[in-house]
């Protein structure tokens, strides 16, 4: 039978799972694979399974356990393996990568920052800013010709994502020093960054407070969504 995998700790990790379940419907009971070096927490793989709120809530709720007593290597909901002595087996294969991989994210957390930016006012930015864009506007305005409207759209897309990547950096930059590392990943189409940082539990306070102070000195303009404490997903 497949093997639903949750999170991947030391062998000598603590393993508190009284009174927590699997996933499924009825709810998998959750049992533990060892070798000499890691344990990893599985159950039975369900059959279609899908995002529910219940099954992801009883995922979630195996990983905040485990990462309350150390370092654990969170596994995305929905990791199935083929079976449980498959899984052993990955564990002694990989198994200095996985506890080198637990060194690093002992003791921090993950927090993930999306950042967007008013449209129109960038766009402002750019009138102002750029003088071909702006007399290209111009000329288009009064003329109306169907080339000059294909170059105006594709200079200010152009110009658009090199902002929004410039941005992005700038971002990045300033936040690095109060995280351990980051991880960028693909932002949505009304946003210029999608960035995931490992932050020292010890130091997440003065992580948010430094997300905070980059907010307000980019003004209204610009949205700040950070999420966290979460697992470290994004560093496993």
């Amino acid at each position: 039978m497949p093997t639903y995998i949750y999170a991947i700790t030391g062998a000598g990790h603590p393993l508190p799972l009284n009174g927590l379940h699997g996933v499924g419907d009825p709810p998998s009971a959750l049992r533990t694979l060892h070798t000499e070096r890691l344990a990893a927490v599985v159950s039975d793989a369900p059959a279609g399974l899908r995002a529910k709120r219940r099954d992801v809530m009883a995922h979630q709720n195996v990983l905040e356990a485990l990462m309350a007593s150390g370092a654990t290597l969170p596994m995305r909901f929905g990791l199935v393996g083929p079976g449980d002595d498959e899984v052993t087996a990955a564990l002694d294969r990989e198994a200095d990568a996985y506890r080198e991989r637990l060194t690093e994210l002992d003791g921090r957390v993950e927090y993930n920052l999306k950042a967007g930016r008013d449209e129109e006012d960038l766009l402002r930015e750019i009138m102002t800013e750029s003088d071909e864009i702006r007399q290209l506007n111009e000329r288009t305005r009064a003329q109306g010709g169907h080339e000059d409207r294909v170059a105006l759209g594709e200079r200010v897309a152009n110009e658009v994502a090199a902002r929004h990547r410039r941005e992005a950096e700038d971002i990045a930059a300033r936040l690095a020093d109060a995280a351990a590392r980051s991880s960028h990943a693909e932002p949505a189409p009304q946003q210029f960054l999608n960035l995931s940082f490992l932050v020292s539990r010890a130091a997440t306070e003065d992580f948010v407070a430094a997300v905070r102070r980059e907010a307000e000195r980019r003004g209204d303009a610009y949205s700040f969504t950070l999420t966290g404490p979460l697992p470290p997903y994004s560093f496993v």
